[in-house]
């Protein structure tokens, strides 16, 4: 009876996840087939299932790689962005929560409490702060302004905290005994040890990265800055759109996405489960 009700309920389970796919999917799907139709059935229609397979065309993304060069000039913005956003807030978040999990300091737990309610305060509530020390440093309408506010984020500082708390102490004494620095000891010693929290956290911050619209929309102003969704954003216009960029290029924007999952999934589930090295 006990082997019936597991069974059971793996297919119960089985049958739930396999649901909760297909409504996910379901969106990808209708604008990956969208993306190959006329831009004036796209106009009439909208983006259905109810499409005729025999204008079915690659005319659309023809398009792109040929005759629309600001699209490539976003998402080499949203490339660069993005890129910097990983790899500064992986360095420097891990550093910090590293910090807070393996060595004992005065106000250390106050440190940590404010990381906490910063954890909990909304974006949107300290994007006009951001936005004023941004015009007052001068350095709006560039990569540095939609970067600078990111590269330390709360929720990857808290993560590096939880992570690097699990890690074997015992190592630290030993490369100390050795002779190694502090430094030596984590960028030698613990931070490889931490790799399935850092390719985790990449993709999280990579996709927030990518898909972040308010604040690069506050500080960049100028057409060639944009980033993929701004750019995206701006052809939807009340004097036309342009459905031969916006579908097309929509459905292209969910390959440096898939490319980073691709790359870091088998670490992934274990960066976010593990709360440490055992062994």
């Amino acid at each position: 009876m006990k082997n019936e009700n597991n069974a059971a309920a793996k297919w119960t389970a089985n049958i739930l996840m396999l649901l909760i796919s297909l409504v996910v999917i379901f969106p990808i799907v209708a604008l990956l087939i969208s993306s190959f139709q006329p831009s004036a059935n796209l106009m009439r229609q909208g983006i259905s299932f109810n499409v005729n397979w025999s204008e079915m065309s690659f005319n659309n993304y023809n398009y792109i790689f040929t005759s629309a060069p600001q699209y490539w000039t976003w998402y080499t913005n949203s490339v660069i962005i993005s890129g910097l956003t990983i790899v500064l807030s992986l360095f420097f978040s891990s550093m910090v929560g590293y910090a807070l999990a393996v060595y004992e300091f005065k106000g250390k737990n106050l440190f940590f409490v404010f990381v906490l309610l910063i954890l909990m305060i909304p974006f949107e509530i300290l994007m006009l702060p951001l936005y004023q020390m941004m015009v007052s440093w001068g350095i709006t309408d560039s990569y540095i302004a939609v970067v600078l506010p990111l590269i330390v984020a709360p929720v990857a500082v808290f993560f590096f905290r939880q992570y690097a708390g699990g890690l074997p102490l015992e190592l630290m004494d030993a490369a100390r005994i050795d002779g190694s620095t502090e430094y030596g000891i984590f960028f030698k010693i613990m931070l490889p040890l931490m790799g399935p929290s850092l390719a985790a956290m990449a993709i999280l911050q990579g996709l927030a990265s990518w898909n972040n619209f308010l604040w690069p929309l506050l500080v960049i102003r100028s057409n060639n800055m944009f980033t993929l969704p701004i750019g995206l954003a701006t052809l939807l216009t009340p004097y036309g759109n342009n459905y031969d960029v916006l579908i097309a290029g929509s459905v292209l924007t969910f390959v440096p996405i898939v490319i980073l999952f691709i790359f870091f999934q088998k670490y992934f589930v274990e960066g976010l489960t593990s709360g440490g090295v055992k062994g």
